[in-house]
Formats: structure tokens, C-alpha cells, sequence
């Protein structure tokens, strides 16, 4: 297990060998930005709004969503055929699933390797 997460109020929250928190109900949006932070990356309402169609999916469906399922939701919410994988890319360049789910305080996705 690795060490847990602390935020800067002194929340403490526990996190799998891989980073991902043990507890995905446990998640807030501190955990986002101080894990963001940890990579050099600064949240924008993009990102947020991933972040939140990914909490939505799980809370729904117990998984995460496939990447093509995740896009199709993003150009939905948008009403624009402009979203794919390369914006997803250039949020989370660690990838969509890994790093994207590891930001929401999901799983790790079962499509990771």
C-alpha cells in the first residue's frame, strides 16, 4: 500500500499500490487539485467537467466509462462533434483512463494495464 494522501486541511485518505484512493467515496475536489498539482497540471472547467461525467458514470454503473463512451457523453453534454481523444489527451496526457480516473478517486479502470 502506498502512503495516504494528505490535503492541505490535514485529511488523510488511503490509497491503493497503484495511487488510486482505496475509497472512492471518500473522493473530494481537494483530491483532484493536490493530485493535479503533484503532476504540474492546473484544473480547468474542462477537466472538471470530465471529472464529474466520470463520478456520474461510476455512481451510475459501478465502472468507469470506456474511453469512446466517455467521448460520446463529452460531445453530448457539448452539442458539439469536437471533443475526441486528443482533447482528452491534452487534459490528461498520462492518459484519459489512468490518469483522469486516479483524479475522480476511482478505480483504477480494469482496461489498464
Amino acid at each position: 500500500m502506498t502512503d495516504p494522501i494528505t490535503l492541505s486541511d490535514g485529511t488523510c485518505l488511503p490509497m491503493d499500490d497503484n495511487g488510486y484512493l482505496r475509497d472512492w467515496q471518500q473522493w473530494q475536489p481537494a483530491v483532484a487539485e493536490h493530485m493535479a498539482a503533484e503532476d504540474g497540471l492546473v484544473l480547468s472547467a474542462e477537466h472538471w467537467r470530465v471529472l464529474n461525467v466520470l463520478r456520474d458514470y461510476y455512481a451510475e454503473y459501478e465502472i468507469s466509462p470506456p474511453v469512446r463512451a466517455l467521448i460520446k457523453h463529452m460531445r453530448e453534454l457539448a452539442g458539439s462533434e469536437s471533443f475526441d481523444s486528443r482533447v482528452l489527451y491534452r487534459l490528461f496526457p498520462e492518459g484519459p483512463a489512468k490518469q483522469a480516473c486516479r483524479y475522480a478517486g476511482l478505480p483504477r479502470p480494469v482496461s489498464c494495464i
